[in-house]
């Protein structure tokens, strides 16, 4: 088999959504670099970055950013305090500024790690959704229904503030949702390759799926 048989550069596409995004991404999510939705929400958006790290409070590349005037920093969190497209008063508190939007990019667990090691990112405003979505990342499962991935978080925020005139209204963030399918199709298709023998087990969980799964064509 080639070697870049699964390689989605091919299916990017940049997006200039108007927003700066910031993926806060925990040192395990780090070593994901083929299979991690952060790295392909990097290469997706303009501007996008990931900083790396548990400790972001004396993060100078992050500081610099929460103090420069041009940005808005919010970061993106649940909660009855939280900020959406459609709340009130929102357009008028960003005031002109690009909207800085921090996403914590990690498992689960690990996104309770980064909160409790940085309690000051929960003193940030926070953003939140106006929909209720459920992730297509039927390649793992989440926690809970509403848990989405970092490339979805973004594609739906995007789609959110876009009429808000919070957002670029001329992106296409459709790019993202593509790439994201492609990489799922190709996940699934590496596992059903290793069921069948004709590829080989490469972490110590995988004897444990022994289930061909269908290949969503997402049409």
């Amino acid at each position: 088999m080639k070697k870049d048989e699964f390689c989605l550069c091919k299916y990017t596409e940049e997006i200039d959504s108007g927003i700066k995004f910031v993926l806060l991404m925990h040192p395990k999510e780090v070593k994901k670099n083929r299979t991690g939705t952060g790295w392909i929400t990097r290469i997706s958006l303009k501007g996008c970055e990931i900083i790396e790290g548990l400790e972001f409070e004396h993060n100078e590349r992050l500081n610099a950013l929460l103090s420069d005037p041009q940005y808005y920093p919010v970061l993106m969190y649940p909660g009855q305090d939280a900020w959406t497209a459609s709340k009130p008063g929102f357009k008028e508190e960003v005031n002109g500024r690009t909207i800085l939007a921090l996403i914590i990019d990690s498992t689960w667990f690990c996104s309770r790690k980064i909160i409790q090691h940085n309690p000051g990112l929960l003193k940030l405003p926070k953003v939140s959704f106006d929909g209720s979505y459920r992730s297509i990342f039927t390649f793992k499962r989440e926690p809970r229904p509403e848990y989405i991935s970092t490339i979805e978080t973004c594609y739906y925020l995007i789609k959110e503030l876009q009429p808000a005139g919070l957002a670029n209204p001329n992106a296409n963030p459709e790019p993202l949702m593509n790439v994201f399918k492609q990489m799922i199709k190709n996940q699934l298709r590496a596992e059903n390759e290793r069921i069948l023998g004709l590829r080989p087990d490469i972490h110590h969980m995988d004897g444990k799926y022994t289930k061909l799964r269908e290949i969503p064509d997402f049409d």
